[in-house]
């Protein structure tokens, strides 16, 4: 019986200073092809609207960031020099095209476009290669009030892929919602963090189903950056920030020391945070030779310097560790 493999991470230590892994702990890739959303998005939106959207500077090329994201970050980091083929776009939900008004009339592809057109224009996809999911944040920022459409159109995303080949899918959780700028002090701030909540467990519970049912081949893994986020929000002096509530980017005017930020605008993180979620993204895709025999307490470095602590695995289930357990106990509802 398979399993689904999961990394249930917390960063615990500052972003500098650490040894970086050795070259055979590192995991090769040739290609990396990215689906998803703003938190991805390297520059799609930008070239659609003639580079209007983000506004750069003071985003930095067309990121919705002051800097490289968090795709960018993995790809150096992974050693291999991977070709990334980034389909993630502004503003994208999981499901299908969308019209928005940002310079006129704009067609959004979601998720679940973005993988169709590229399993059709593709139907037999490169199974060495590294496939990313990461969306949900707009379904829940705009009107949807139930996670059953967008975990169902995630659900399908993953086994469009699969069915066309991809072997290696990395499929991304929601940092809580209820705790971004643009949402703490408003009174939806505890729906979307019970969305949020909601969204987090039925994904794991589709992609631990989905490994039981996909041929063997597939290997499907969650990065937990909700752990990431709550930690940061929780305790930011320990990963290098000084403000993990604020946006250094604030009608205009940009703070002095973004780096410090956890968040750049009041929706998006800073390029220091994605650095994080990179490293953090490098550590669950760690061979399962390398990861198994790293158990509840054990320590992983990277790169970028940041110590994860790694849940072992269950036969059944993926078991929090102890630290993921008092990071949620001080989640905000």
């Amino acid at each position: 019986m398979r399993h689904l493999v999961c990394h249930l991470m917390v960063v615990i230590a500052a972003l500098t200073g650490l040894p970086k892994p050795t070259h055979a702990s590192i995991p090769q890739f040739e290609r990396i092809y990215v689906f998803g959303d703003s938190l991805s998005d390297t520059g799609n939106v930008f070239k659609a609207t003639a580079g209007v959207i983000p506004p750069s500077p003071p985003y930095r090329q067309g990121r919705f960031s002051n800097g490289p994201v968090w795709v960018e970050y993995l790809a150096s980091q992974l050693g291999s020099n991977p070709q990334t083929i980034n389909f993630a776009f502004g503003g994208a939900t999981t499901g299908v095209a969308k019209t928005s008004n940002l310079e006129g009339t704009l067609q959004i592809p979601g998720l679940l476009s973005q993988v169709r057109d590229f399993t059709a224009a593709h139907p037999n996809v490169d199974p060495s290669a590294l496939y990313i999911v990461w969306a949900g944040a707009n379904d829940y920022l705009g009107d949807t009030t139930s996670p059953a459409v967008p975990l169902d159109n995630l659900s399908k995303a993953v086994r469009t892929l699969a069915a066309a080949g991809a072997h290696n899918i990395l499929v991304v959780n929601l940092p809580d919602l209820g705790q971004l700028p643009a949402t703490r002090n408003r009174s939806s701030a505890s729906t979307l963090t019970r969305l949020t909540q909601a969204h987090n467990s039925g994904l794991f519970k589709i992609l631990d189903r989905l490994s039981q049912s996909l041929t063997p081949e597939v290997n499907l893994t969650l990065l937990d950056v909700n752990a990431l986020f709550n930690q940061a929000i929780a305790e930011p002096g320990r990963l290098g920030f000084t403000n993990a509530t604020a946006p250094c980017l604030d009608s205009s005017i940009v703070c002095g020391t973004p780096d410090k930020f956890l968040f750049w605008d009041s929706l998006h993180p800073t390029t220091a945070a994605h650095r994080a979620l990179g490293t953090l993204a490098l550590g669950a895709l760690t061979p399962a030779s390398i990861a198994e025999p790293l158990v509840e307490g054990s320590v992983l470095t990277f790169g970028t310097g940041v110590a994860l602590f790694q849940s072992t695995r269950s036969s059944l289930k993926c078991k929090r560790s102890r630290q993921q357990q008092l990071v949620n106990r001080d989640r905000s509802l």
